[in-house]
């Protein structure tokens, strides 16, 4: 009985099939991937509390571990809880309206929903932890948060950006007890830099730079 279909149609409807599970497997990756806007450097972003790093870090003096517990051991370098938050605001400002989104997280046992202020696509690897015990301060990325009464984007930290820094990357360490200070420290001096690239054990520049470092 002779074939319905030539080796050829065959062969054209089966690479029809195979095209278009790649495109529709493509698109859903590139729909994971796609980052919310981001924030423009220098606009502040709406949260659902408005909370001013100004008073609690410039004006109080808390430290950047506080809220960010896991700052210094996780990429990730964490959120307050509601807990946390209250540990102060059960007795202080209890009343405020500006506090109604704790109160009800509280009532509710759903954290809040902070909204990011940095976003990363998820193709790029970043590590809190590693940036910090390497000497990298928390204001050479977020800038002065200590005079913003609104948390605000400072830098692009698009790939040129980030590389700018990895190919110079001593010039940016701090000695370790001025990792989260806030005071714009001018950049060591080359003598300092070294030392501090030495006492960090910072690896080189073409490890720095090679793409693994940050895509992996």
């Amino acid at each position: 009985m002779p074939q319905a279909f030539s080796q050829a149609s065959v062969l054209a409807t089966k690479l029809a099939v195979l095209t278009g599970l790649v495109l529709a497997v493509g698109a859903g990756t590139l729909a994971r991937l796609r980052m919310q806007p981001a924030a423009a450097v220098g606009e502040p972003v709406d949260q659902p509390i408005r909370f001013s790093h100004a008073h609690h870090v410039g004006d109080i003096g808390i430290d950047c571990r506080f809220c960010h517990a896991t700052v210094e051991t996780s990429a990730f370098a964490g959120m307050p809880s509601t807990q946390l938050c209250l540990g102060c605001h059960s007795q202080l400002f209890v009343n405020a309206p500006e506090l109604a989104p704790l109160r009800q997280s509280l009532r509710q046992h759903r954290p809040l929903h902070w909204n990011r202020v940095h976003d990363l696509p998820d193709f790029v690897y970043f590590d809190h932890s590693i940036h910090v015990g390497k000497g990298v301060a928390c204001e050479e990325c977020h800038g002065r948060v200590d005079r913003m009464p609104m948390m605000q984007r400072e830098a692009s930290l698009d790939m040129q950006w980030c590389l700018a820094c990895h190919r110079d990357a001593a010039r940016h360490l701090r000695p370790r007890g001025q990792v989260f200070a806030m005071q714009s420290a001018a950049a060591p001096s080359d003598a300092e830099a070294q030392r501090l690239a030495r006492e960090n054990r910072l690896l080189d520049q073409r490890r720095l730079t090679d793409c693994s470092t940050c895509h992996r």
